[in-house]
């Protein structure tokens, strides 16, 4: 069984930064970050793959979010020049074999979330 605990989150102004942490536990190759504004559906913001540490990222936060995986093998997600449109609830979720494309309902394991509010 794959557990996943995210930390992070929190308020922010416009232009402003956030770390979130994803700590987990088990098989998972694929790792990816998802959020979900309200009244919006879930959608992939940044996946990377444990062994080889391929990532790839949604066009609406290139060159703004990175992703990357530490000694101790914890998935962080640098958010830089936040905008209110990337307010949201995010979450970090896993699957043992390799996905190209995030897409949720090909992951099976998932964070509690954490909230993501960015102000102007």
């Amino acid at each position: 069984q794959v557990q996943l605990a995210e930390s992070g989150g929190g308020s922010v102004q416009t232009g402003g930064s956030l770390r979130l942490s994803c700590e987990v536990s088990g098989i998972a190759e694929s790792v990816a970050w998802f959020r979900q504004a309200p009244g919006k559906e879930r959608e992939g913001v940044a996946r990377i793959w444990r062994t080889g540490e391929n990532t790839w990222y949604a066009d609406s936060v290139k060159g703004r979010f990175t992703m990357s995986q530490d000694d101790k093998k914890t998935l962080h997600l640098q958010m830089n020049s936040l905008k209110p449109e990337d307010t949201g609830t995010y979450y970090c979720a896993a699957y043992e074999g390799l996905i190209r494309v995030p897409t949720a309902p090909r992951f099976p394991y998932w964070s509690q979330g954490t909230q993501v509010t960015v102000s102007s």
